[in-house]
C-alpha cells in the first residue's frame, strides 16, 4: 500500500495530510471490504487513522466534488467523515482520503434509529448558500434513478407518474443512497459515508429510500420506529412518505431486475407484500 500511496498525485489536500504524507513509512496498512466499485484501505498511525478509497473499477465518481462538500459539511458539524486529500493514482483512478470513523452498522436497534434519522435530516437542513464555491449537481429524477437504459419502461413510467403527483423538488442537498451500509458506527457515534450520489434533490425521496431499505432488510418493527423519527422531527407526513415510498420500492425492483441488489432469505416475499400494501402501486409488479 505504501507504493500505492507514493504513486498517487494529490490534487487537493489538507495541511494535516501534508504532514502525514512525510510519515507514510510509519503507517500500518490494512485492506478493508471495498465492495464492487473500489478498493479501500485503512491507514494507521499511533495518533491518527485514515481511510483511502481508490475507484479502480468501472465507477469513476467526482471525488473533487465529494472532497469539497465533505470539507464544508464537516466544518459545519454534520455527521460526515473529515476529508484529508483527493487525487488520482498512476492509472488516473480517483482517490479519496478521509478519517476512519468505524465500521458499517451491522445490527439495527431501536435506540440507534432516531440518531440515524436525525443525521440525514441534518444534511437536508443544510442551507445550500452555506456551500460556498460549489456547483452541486442537479439531475432529472427519472433519468438518474430510473434510466431508460435499464430497460424497465413500466417501472420508469410509474415513477414519472408518481414524481409528478408528488410535486418533486430539487432544492436540498441529498445523499442519494442512505442505508446502514453507508453509515459507520464508532463508540455510539454515527458517520455518513459514500457521497457518490450527492446532488440537489427532494429530501422526501432520500428519506423514503432509506425507510424502504430498513423495511425490506430489517423488518416492519424497525421501519415503523425509523419513519416515526422522521415524521416527529420534520414537516413531512406519513402520507407523503407513503407516496415517496412507492418510488423507492420501484427503484428497488428495478435494481433487482437489472444490476442486482442484496437478497436474503425472505427478501422477495417481504418486497411482494410491501408492493401489495402500497396504495400507489399495482399488486402485479413482482
Amino acid at each position: 500500500m505504501i507504493n500505492i500511496l507514493s504513486g498517487i498525485t494529490w490534487i487537493g489536500q489538507s495541511a494535516e495530510w501534508e504532514v502525514l504524507l512525510e510519515r507514510t513509512i510509519e503507517a500500518a496498512i490494512t485492506p478493508l471490504k471495498g465492495g464492487l466499485e473500489a478498493e479501500v484501505y485503512r491507514i494507521s498511525w499511533p495518533e491518527t487513522e485514515l481511510v483511502c478509497k481508490i475507484w479502480n473499477r468501472e465507477s469513476k465518481p467526482d471525488v473533487a466534488l465529494q472532497y469539497i462538500i465533505l470539507e464544508q459539511m464537516y466544518r459545519q458539524g454534520l455527521a460526515v467523515s473529515r476529508p484529508y486529500a483527493w487525487g488520482v493514482d498512476h492509472g488516473q483512478n480517483p482517490v479519496l482520503l478521509t478519517s476512519y470513523d468505524g465500521v458499517p452498522v451491522k445490527k439495527i436497534n431501536p435506540s440507534s434509529l432516531p440518531a440515524i434519522a436525525d443525521n440525514l435530516l441534518g444534511i437536508h437542513k443544510l442551507p445550500i448558500s452555506s456551500l460556498s464555491g460549489i456547483s452541486v449537481p442537479v439531475h432529472n429524477f427519472a433519468d438518474y434513478f430510473f434510466p431508460e437504459w435499464a430497460g424497465q419502461p413500466q417501472i420508469r413510467a410509474l415513477a414519472l407518474e408518481l414524481a409528478e403527483k408528488a410535486g418533486m423538488t430539487s432544492h436540498h442537498l441529498i445523499h442519494g443512497d442512505y442505508h446502514p451500509g453507508n453509515i459507520l458506527e464508532a463508540s455510539g457515534a454515527y458517520t455518513i459515508i459514500d457521497w457518490t450520489n450527492v446532488q440537489l434533490g427532494d429530501p422526501r425521496y432520500d428519506i423514503a429510500w432509506s425507510i424502504a431499505l430498513i423495511r425490506v432488510y430489517a423488518g416492519e418493527r424497525y421501519a415503523r420506529i425509523y419513519r416515526a423519527a422522521f415524521v416527529a422531527k420534520s414537516t413531512y407526513s406519513e402520507a407523503e412518505l407513503e407516496l415517496f415510498g412507492a418510488m423507492a420500492y420501484l427503484r428497488w425492483l428495478q435494481l433487482h431486475r437489472t444490476t442486482g441488489i442484496p437478497l436474503e432469505r425472505g427478501t422477495l416475499s417481504r418486497v411482494r407484500t410491501l408492493l401489495q400494501q402500497n396504495e400507489y402501486l399495482p399488486d402485479t409488479l413482482l
